[in-house]
């Protein structure tokens, strides 16, 4: 069995570029969205500049968790490339990485960044999903370093 997720992309040297590599895909997947959603992003990082890369810190490893199911079910077989093997299974890893996130939301104690992601939460998958194959290919290309 190869290293976890975790211990690949989770710890120095990989960890930081991981973080600021999820938050480019966080922002280019806001800047698609519509005003509300830019809106409530821009109030967050407007009111702590260093939350969105705090937030992907403090969630990396609980999502990389999440996701090692799915890449060790994959490693047994490699049917095909690991970001087309997530890819296809979309629906299901938006939801497991939401779990972390719902989790998340539930126990913060900036009310208004959990407002908001309750406001949002019926849309996120849908915007987790569409997320997924940037997510993939990132992840996969952190493998192959």
């Amino acid at each position: 069995m190869s290293a976890t997720l975790v211990e690949q992309l989770g710890k120095d040297p990989q960890r930081p570029v991981v973080i600021e590599e999820c938050v480019g895909l966080i922002d280019a997947q806001v800047k698609q969205k519509g005003f509300i959603i830019k809106g409530a992003y821009s109030t967050i990082k407007a009111i702590k500049k260093k939350f969105i890369p705090e937030v992907v810190d403090g969630m990396l490893d609980d999502w990389l968790g999440k996701i090692q199911p799915h890449y060790e079910k994959w490693e047994t077989t490699k049917p095909s490339s690991f970001s087309d093997y997530i890819i296809a299974r979309s629906d299901d890893v938006a939801e497991d990485l939401l779990k972390v996130t719902d989790e998340r939301a539930e126990s913060t104690s900036h009310t208004t960044a959990k407002k908001m992601y309750m406001k949002m939460r019926d849309s996120a998958k849908k915007n987790v999903v569409e997320a997924i194959p940037e997510l993939a290919r990132m992840i996969e290309k952190h493998l192959q370093a």
